[in-house]
């Protein structure tokens, strides 16, 4: 395989692990827009949704794809749960207590994690075979697809709910001015709650399509929240589009490096950009220097 070969090969595989980052980064960026909190449990919300399927597959004898809407289910509850007991009970927070216990909630489900299922890694099942499909020069797994699919038809429905739903529009509205939103009836502790609901939602998707490929533990929500956070910051935690562009480039970047560098220097690669873009341009290559909110 010459270097022509090896680059289209790296740029597709780079392309749905960046698929994966920008959709945990919109997960990202709805609670931040919805909230101002940036939630670091976001990526043990990715964990859970690979780990519920894991258990409704294997230990309940469930179907797929009757497993994987039970471990979305499943996640969203346990994000709902987390606002629940984590976030609303305060008084005033201050954003850095706002992070201090999100980081301490993440450490708690990854424990729970851990003593639950073990600290074995875990496979599931791909959605339809394993037989690669030729692209040019580049081969893609079925898998892949499905990554490409879910991920596009999540973020379509995501910017459908936020534009044209009431719900979507309350929630905007608290983005842009909590009081006044309030004011005008806005139930804004409700949709805070929602916006914990969509996020884990969304996350839990991720963990799910990406497991088939990568494997799933009770550990893998860290590296990916944190990747999905810096295609958040790249985007401008706008949540839309330029959060989606992030997580593209920050996965086409990552795989390029891997592939004509060194492996060992994949993950470090997403925190040297992360750190490029918080000192070059604080508000993301995508994002406006007041941050649009979704």
């Amino acid at each position: 395989m010459d270097l022509a070969d090896q680059i289209a090969q790296y740029m597709v595989s780079g392309l749905s692990t960046g698929a994966i980052y920008a959709l945990i980064g919109i997960g990202f960026a709805i609670i931040y827009n919805s909230t101002e909190i940036i939630n670091f449990a976001q990526g043990e919300l990715v964990m859970l949704g690979g780990m519920f399927t894991l258990f409704f597959l294997e230990t309940m004898k469930l179907p797929l794809p009757l497993s994987i809407l039970l471990a979305v289910l499943a996640t969203i509850a346990s994000g709902v749960l987390f606002e629940r007991l984590t976030i609303r009970p305060l008084k005033a927070p201050t954003p850095l207590s706002l992070i201090i216990i999100t980081i301490g909630g993440s450490i708690l489900i990854r424990g729970i994690a851990m003593l639950v299922w073990g600290k074995d890694t875990h496979a599931l099942p791909a959605f339809s075979g394993s037989e690669p499909i030729a692209v040019g020069s580049a081969t893609i797994l079925p898998q892949h697809l499905w990554i490409f699919a879910l991920t596009g038809i999540a973020i379509v429905s995501n910017k459908l709910f936020f534009q044209y739903t009431i719900t979507g529009k309350a929630m905007r509205a608290c983005a842009v001015n909590r009081r006044a939103a309030g004011l005008v009836g806005i139930d804004v502790r409700r949709m805070v709650l929602f916006s914990f609901a969509i996020s884990g939602g969304l996350g839990s998707l991720a963990g799910i399509i990406v497991a088939p490929l990568t494997m799933t533990s009770y550990d893998v929500g860290i590296m990916l929240g944190l990747k999905g956070f810096c295609a958040a910051i790249i985007g401008g935690l706008s949540g839309g589009i330029g959060t989606v562009l992030g997580g593209l480039l920050l996965g086409t970047l990552e795989s390029l490096g891997a592939g004509l560098i060194s492996s060992g220097y994949k993950d470090a690669i997403a925190f040297v950009i992360l750190l490029l873009i918080l000192f070059i341009r604080p508000q993301g290559l995508f994002g406006r220097a007041q941050t649009e909110r979704v």
